[in-house]
């Protein structure tokens, strides 16, 4: 692969190589509730004792990098934990894996963000990457729409067959990581690097 073409935020999940199972994919709705509601709890107590955007530290991390010109690891390391526990979440309830999510292996969900250096970030640019964001969350929009048909056509596929397809697999994962770069530009803060208009690495 060109890494000229690569983008510094990475996302892939493992294609299950193994026939899914398909009593927990029948009751998927019922079994992610328990792991639903740690990461509401996560979520929902970070935005009102951080002022983060769902459990991520944004505006402090954007105040840091505007007057300090600084990103402390350890924000970054939340919101890195916080980011690839929230996607393998994702990733069950999509019923692209069928293992229950960790709270903090990485499992088949794999997630890279570098560290970023924040002499290098541009200081101004976070007070408006939410905005320059704006055309990605209209394309995100409708491949939303169509994950929903994707996902609701792999629940009976897995109920009769055991196996998602791998058309559609591809395609869900590339709607993630499509969400992944964005919320890594917008909110996560560590990169300048618009992110691309594509679903592929």
């Amino acid at each position: 692969m060109d890494t000229a073409s690569t983008y510094s935020v990475g996302f892939r999940v493992d294609y299950p190589e193994r026939p899914l199972d398909r009593l927990t994919t029948l009751f998927r709705i019922f079994t992610v509730i328990p792991i639903a509601v740690i990461l509401g709890l996560l979520s929902g107590g970070s935005s009102q004792q951080m002022a983060a955007a769902g459990g991520i530290i944004t505006l402090p991390t954007l105040l840091m990098l505007l007057f300090r010109q600084k990103y402390p690891r350890w924000w970054f390391d939340w919101n890195l934990a916080f980011t690839s526990f929230s996607y393998r979440v994702s990733v069950y309830i999509l019923l692209l894996r069928d293992e229950y999510p960790s709270t903090d292996e990485e499992q088949a969900v794999h997630l890279s963000i570098p560290y970023p250096d924040a002499q290098q970030l541009n200081r101004w640019l976070p007070l408006v990457k939410w905005l320059l964001a704006i055309p990605h969350y209209v394309v995100l929009f409708f491949l939303t729409l169509a994950v929903i048909v994707c996902v609701v056509i792999a629940w009976f596929a897995i109920l009769f067959t055991g196996v998602y397809p791998r058309g559609l697999f591809d395609f869900v994962v590339g709607v993630l990581r499509w969400f992944v770069r964005v919320t890594a530009y917008a909110f996560i803060l560590t990169t300048d690097e618009y992110p691309p208009f594509r679903l592929s690495e």
